[in-house]
């Protein structure tokens, strides 16, 4: 699990930096665009990534094993909720990803086979306790950014921008 968890951090960054790019192609009005999916617009989606990768992160450096690596998380303002919009300007919302990435991709240089099994205790949205393994809940988190990224590329090809190729293979045949 942890090579693969490895990887899919990888994959984040590097799907993010090809989506982010086709997506500055597009006008402010047609990012803004409310295009009936589920978080609107394709502005609407990058934020809810956004978002939800901040509670994760946040809720992940509460604990032990977590918290030296995810300490800039402590310190950021978190939203209220999963569609808030943080940033409306998409050189501002590059930068918020980037530097999420960047974070994401030092953390994962921190996990141990061992630090996957961890159980990370939290809680959810609606104030629940809920505990699980930190490798369960990456997989959670990686494969939550894919789904929202795969709207994303809808969302583009609407607009007339083709995503080109988004499969993870293509970015392990590029590491070679």
């Amino acid at each position: 699990m942890f090579e693969y968890l490895q990887r899919m951090a990888r994959y984040n960054q590097w799907m993010n930096q090809k989506l982010y790019a086709k997506v500055q192609l597009l006008s402010a009005a047609d990012i803004a665009k409310d295009r009936g999916a589920f978080f609107s617009s394709i502005l609407g989606t990058l934020n809810h990534i956004l978002v939800a990768d901040m509670f994760w992160l946040r809720r992940f450096s509460g604990a032990k094993v977590c918290k030296q690596a995810l300490a800039p998380m402590r310190e950021l303002t978190m939203p209220s909720s999963l569609s808030d919009i943080l940033y409306e300007d998409m050189q501002a919302l590059t930068a918020a990803r980037q530097n999420m990435d960047t974070l994401i991709l030092a953390f994962s240089q921190t996990w141990t086979e061992q630090t996957l099994k961890e159980n990370i205790a939290y809680r959810n949205l609606k104030g629940e306790k809920q505990q699980q393994p930190l490798g369960a809940l990456l997989q959670h988190v990686f494969n939550h950014q894919t789904h929202h990224r795969g709207q994303i590329t809808t969302l583009l090809f609407q607009a007339g921008i083709d995503p080109e190729a988004t499969d993870l293979l293509v970015m392990m045949m590029e590491e070679q």
